[in-house]
């Protein structure tokens, strides 16, 4: 099999985007800056959403659907989140086409089947959600409301990559409503910590768990929470985001309730999301110059059974043995396939099986069979080794646990020797520019600052972390005085 991919020293990003299309994961499509999720990218995205959805319900949210348009006079309404995202919508201002008379066989606007009122295609639903929440909101006794919906949104981006920036992308957005400012906090908070864990123990990737500089926190929003991780050529990827909203929306859309004094009172809000995006930084954080690297628990395929025959009879052999397997593997909830497809021979599937990051791959040909012992192939270390038959399903899930934490520990390990202090502005543009990573570096607080070592270096500050170690000293760029060190990355 020809996988050909470049590798990722001679060019890091054309080796992402041949990743993405042979790994079977996505492909172009005639929507400029769109992108067709293939069935394996999509069975991934299942696997990460049926956990996020999970933990949802557990915190006690429920789903919900809201509409994909959005009135202009609504969007408008929380002028900071119109400003925010005025740049990225797109926009129906017609629905109706009708025959050109000067093009046989063409189409045009109907121009008298214009929309009394334009509609925004969602960007993000705040809108929507605040103007439909006034009416489900009157007193105390219907907060907290915790709602959440998968969906897409449209943001009509420039630049696009597969799975990192698309113009339309699948996502979740969490929308809550509570009666206090501390309880909306709360909730704040406990979505970054779930994001954090999901991250962490699901795609085996470290994140940092931070606040927003207001410079980079979500339009409309008080504050904002995120987690950033790190990618395997030393850029930094926002991996989710947590926003407390405070009274914004509220009073934009006029939601109030009752009290339990029978007070009138703006409701606090949040919105929280995370999309296919994680999808290009799981490939980014793990994968190899051979193909993708997928944690066992989110994998599509956890465990492919590759048969060696040469004939019918060895194959009818091999077929026992293996329904046994199988029926042992599904009772432990393991993701298993049995790949006997006689239409290409073991070397290629074992190539396109490590090329698509299956965790373990499974090889038994009829002399192992008689020696009772199996050959088990880990994805990530790329290791062999024959295993008894006997226990093999209990040894394969021990071994799946061990991927899983390898795969964390190796991420961990990059991530934190990638964390740089620098104390001059020397320091920071070398490390930048050599080492990169996250630089950790005094800054004086000013939005000015901020954008002048954007503009100078194309570096953001990714987050100040949460519980963050109070320091004296001097901002990099202007010597002005600091309390605490933030990070600093160039980021996707």
């Amino acid at each position: 099999m020809a996988k050909e991919l470049t590798s990722r020293a001679q060019d890091y990003s054309q080796w992402y985007n041949d990743l993405i299309l042979k790994g079977q994961l996505a492909d172009y499509t005639a929507v400029r800056g769109c992108m067709v999720i293939k069935p394996y990218g999509f069975a991934l995205w299942e696997n990460m959403r049926d956990v996020l959805d999970k933990k949802f319900k557990d915190t006690g949210h429920v789903n919900a659907y809201f509409p994909l348009f959005v009135p202009k006079s609504l969007f408008e309404a929380e002028e900071k989140n119109a400003e925010g995202f005025a740049k990225e919508c797109a926009i129906v201002t017609h629905y109706r086409l009708k025959n050109d008379p000067s093009k046989e066989g063409k189409l045009m606007v109907d121009p008298e089947a214009k929309l009394e009122e334009e509609l925004i295609v969602r960007p993000t639903s705040e809108a929507i959600i605040w103007n439909t929440y006034k009416t489900w909101i009157q007193s105390y006794r219907d907060l907290p409301l915790l709602i959440n919906q998968w969906a897409n949104v449209v943001r009509w981006e420039m630049r696009t990559r597969l799975f990192l920036r698309t113009a339309e992308f699948l996502w979740q957005e969490g929308h809550t409503a509570h009666a206090t400012k501390e309880e909306a906090i709360i909730e704040t908070e406990k979505i970054l910590d779930l994001y954090a864990d999901f991250a962490e123990n699901w795609m085996a990737m470290p994140v940092i768990k931070g606040i927003k500089t207001a410079n980079e926190r979500f339009a409309g929003a008080e504050e904002t929470y995120c987690i950033e991780a790190l990618m395997q050529d030393g850029k930094a990827l926002q991996a989710g985001t947590s926003h407390f909203l405070g009274q914004n929306f509220a009073k934009a859309f006029d939601v109030k309730f009752s009290d339990k004094e029978n007070k009138l009172e703006y409701v606090w809000a949040t919105s929280w999301g995370v999309s296919t995006r994680l999808i290009g930084g799981l490939v980014m954080a793990h994968s190899d110059d051979d193909g993708l690297i997928l944690p066992p628990k989110i994998a599509p395929l956890q465990v492919v059974i590759v048969p060696i025959f040469k004939s019918a009879d060895e194959k009818k052999m091999l077929d026992e043995k293996v329904d046994e397997l199988l029926k042992q593997f599904k009772d432990l909830n393991i993701r298993v396939k049995y790949d006997d497809n006689d239409n290409a021979r073991p070397g290629w599937k074992f190539a396109q099986y490590e090329l698509q990051g299956v965790p373990v791959r499974l090889a038994i040909g009829v002399r192992d069979l008689g020696n009772n012992v199996i050959e088990v192939a880990r994805r990530d270390t790329k290791t062999k080794t024959s295993v008894d038959l006997n226990g093999i399903s209990n040894y394969v899930k021990e071994l799946l646990d061990e991927i899983q934490l390898n795969m964390f520990n190796k991420a961990k390990q990059f991530r934190d020797e990638r964390i740089t202090n620098a104390d001059t502005w020397e320091e920071f543009v070398n490390i930048l520019d050599t080492k990169a990573g996250f630089v950790s570096a005094h800054w004086d607080g000013t939005p000015e600052t901020e954008e002048k070592i954007k503009e100078l270096t194309k570096a953001t500050i990714r987050c100040i972390p949460l519980n963050n170690e109070q320091e004296n000293g001097v901002c990099i760029l202007s010597g002005k005085p600091s309390k605490e060190r933030v990070l600093f990355a160039r980021a996707y």
